[in-house]
């Protein structure tokens, strides 16, 4: 189903509506501040498990996940000083943040390091739905596993059908992603360039 949502002011009865399918265990597309990510509650098993399928991706490559401010992150992973001052810095934004991971975090989304990458999109449509939800969300791009990302919310309907519980439409975006960058040791690495500028990464 496609819900078209407004990208600067998201009716509420359409997050509200989104919410109550992600708690009952929905799948759904929806737009970040690159291109269109595919996402669930981090406390779904079944429906991650549905994402794995669905994308035909390695299950021993975690998802990462979307939170809805700093203090939910420092929920989920472990924040010194140093990464502190840089999630402030560029959160919202489009950067994925690799960071130790605390037991709040399930199972299915660690890395064998026991690390999380973290993001927060600078886009409302995704932080009011995971700010309504409670909890975080999974993030990874609406395409399968080694094909381009993809931006049209009817491009995701034709290749995903009726995997997706719904789909979020803000509007055509971009089919870049986001840059990933380790603050493990509060030492930054350049993971993936993406989007996001990582001139700042010593």
């Amino acid at each position: 189903m496609i819900l078209e949502i407004h990208p600067d002011d998201p009716q509420p009865r359409q997050i509200s509506r989104v919410v109550e399918g992600l708690k009952n265990g929905s799948v759904i597309a929806y737009p970040t501040d690159t291109t269109y990510g595919i996402g669930c509650s981090i406390f779904c098993k079944k429906s991650i498990e549905r994402i794995y399928q669905m994308k035909l991706r390695d299950r021993r490559k975690p998802f990462s996940i979307i939170c809805s401010s700093l203090s939910e992150i420092s929920r989920y992973a472990r924040v010194g000083n140093s990464a502190f001052k840089h999630l402030k810095r560029f959160l919202p934004g489009p950067y994925t943040f690799v960071l130790e991971a605390t037991r709040e975090v399930p199972d299915l989304l660690l890395t064998r390091q026991k690390t999380v990458g973290i993001r927060i999109p600078d886009n409302r449509i995704c932080t009011n739905l995971v700010s309504a939800l409670g909890n975080p969300i999974i993030t990874t791009s609406a395409n399968l596993s080694g094909e381009e990302p993809v931006g049209d919310p009817y491009a995701i309907a034709d290749t995903f059908g009726n995997q997706l519980d719904f789909i979020l439409d803000g509007g055509i975006l971009t089919t870049d992603v986001s840059s990933v960058v380790s603050l493990i040791n509060d030492k930054p690495e350049v993971l993936r360039i993406g989007l996001g500028d990582v001139s700042w990464c010593g």
